[in-house]
């Protein structure tokens, strides 16, 4: 069998002897040579089962309760004839007023209505049997919430980050403290998000945050009760603002588009019917704009009611209305402008209808 650690052992019930005190070797009583006939061995019953504690496996580690949780343990012993059952707390008397006992014949019960912070110590049971004694020891722990961090503050914001600072709080709720809760809220919705849980340090850096936006900061903090019931809030707001961009335009040389007139799609012979429309169809490309010409037979028809000529976007047209016998020959569309000219021929004929 393994020996026992110290802390194993400082919780284990123990038995022990009661010395016996000088007073009791004056009577005739403390004689060791008594015979079963004397007086006290007449009064005295036997002892017929040795006082022995069983202390509960979760009571043999700190018991820790809320503040306003009722405590009642329950502790069950041996011992025949009943032994006396006698509870201490600290070293001292139990305050009745607010920790009530009830001892039985095989157990004693400890009742707290409504535990309170003050209520926390170190209690101990002692079962006695005439010379005999079993103790046990409970420490029990009533905490709260912990009390609000005293202040924070906005240390600097950068970019899109902003670093805070803040000091623990003076009340820790009787328990230790598991870290603090950081939680933001931007201008525009009021709300609040957290960002931060738990951290253990008394500052920290809270990333990411929206650019344009104006930020305040809240901190919690936090004990195996839960979050503390407010939190102090930054003074500043940490505003996002948007960096300043420069914009550096790379010089360029600048590219000459200036051409002459030349056509990328020419003119077309066609075979028409006297009495109906023809068009005719040429494209050109030239920087700057050309000036265009249509000649029959090489001379201008500029203004002449029969023809109709169009340019748009490169595309020439020329509308020949209502051709009669006399309109076929050669027809020529010209471009002209001040770097060249260029010129494009085709064939119409016009036919009788059959």
């Amino acid at each position: 069998m393994e020996a026992a650690t110290a802390p194993e052992a400082a919780l284990r019930p123990t038995l022990k002897v009661k010395e016996a005190s000088p007073a009791d070797a004056d009577g005739p009583q403390a004689s060791p040579r008594r015979g079963t006939g004397s007086p006290l061995s007449q009064l005295l019953p036997p002892i017929e089962e040795h006082p022995k504690i069983w202390l509960p496996r979760a009571l043999r580690q700190t018991y820790i309760r809320k503040v306003g949780d009722t405590v009642n343990l329950l502790i069950p012993f041996q011992g025949k004839p009943k032994p006396q059952a006698i509870w201490t707390r600290d070293g001292c008397a139990l305050d009745t007023s607010r920790v009530s006992v009830r001892n039985g014949e095989r157990d004693s019960i400890l009742f707290i209505r409504e535990a309170q912070r003050a209520d926390s110590g170190r209690y101990q049971l002692s079962v006695q049997l005439g010379g005999l004694e079993a103790t046990a020891t409970i420490d029990i722990l009533v905490i709260e919430r912990p009390g609000p961090p005293q202040s924070i503050k906005l240390v600097d914001v950068w970019g899109s980050s902003a670093t805070l600072e803040w000091t623990p709080p003076q009340d820790t709720g009787n328990a230790a403290l598991l870290g603090y809760t950081v939680q933001k809220a931007d201008t525009k919705s009021g709300l609040w998000f957290t960002v931060l849980e738990r951290c253990r340090r008394a500052s920290c850096t809270v990333p990411n945050l929206i650019v344009g936006n104006s930020y305040a900061f809240r901190v919690f903090a936090e004990n195996q009760c839960g979050l503390s019931e407010n939190a102090p809030v930054t003074a500043d707001l940490a505003h996002i603002q948007k960096a300043a961009t420069v914009y550096r335009t790379e010089g360029f040389a600048q590219r000459d588009f200036s051409e002459a007139p030349k056509f990328t799609q020419p003119l077309a012979d066609c075979t028409t019917v006297m009495g109906y429309d023809t068009q005719l169809f040429c494209c050109v490309r030239a920087s700057p704009k050309p000036k265009i010409f249509w000649l029959k037979n090489k001379m201008d028809i500029q203004g002449n009611p029969k023809y109709r000529a169009l340019t748009h976007l490169g595309i020439c047209s020329l509308e020949i209305r209502k051709p009669g016998p006399f309109d076929g020959g050669i027809y020529t569309c010209k471009a002209v402008n001040p770097l060249g000219e260029a010129s494009v021929d085709c064939r119409v004929d016009v036919k009788a209808p059959n």
